[in-house]
């Protein structure tokens, strides 16, 4: 079993790097052998945030993150960076959880490969 580890630090659509991260995870959690976390840190905490509106043909980081929890990522969204963003645990996308450094350090220690956004 691969054992990745995603570290998300940007907002959902200031840049790309969210995306692109949810991109390859999305491919990754397709093929067999594959074990996923994604740790969402920073401004990247608002990429869980549910009911996401954005203009047709616009990607939406909400269904891509959706995609890979329901073929079981694990998801955690660091808690100092929620509070600091005023996002609630009711606020989140199914699946996401608030989570914490230490959280962050023990999935760090289980990852065979980190891949930092």
């Amino acid at each position: 079993m691969n054992k990745t580890l995603f570290i998300l630090n940007d907002p959902p659509y200031d840049s790309d790097r969210s995306y692109n991260a949810l991109r390859l995870a999305g491919v990754l959690t397709k093929r067999e052998g594959q074990d996923i976390k994604l740790f969402l840190i920073g401004g990247a905490a608002s990429c869980a945030r549910a009911n996401q509106k954005l203009p047709q043909g616009h990607y939406n980081i909400e269904i891509m993150l959706h995609g890979v929890i329901r073929r079981h990522a694990e998801v955690g969204v660091c808690e100092t960076c929620m509070e600091a963003r005023g996002i609630a645990d009711h606020d989140l996308v199914e699946g996401a959880k608030r989570s914490t450094l230490e959280q962050l350090t023990d999935w760090t220690v289980w990852a065979d490969k980190v891949l930092v956004f």
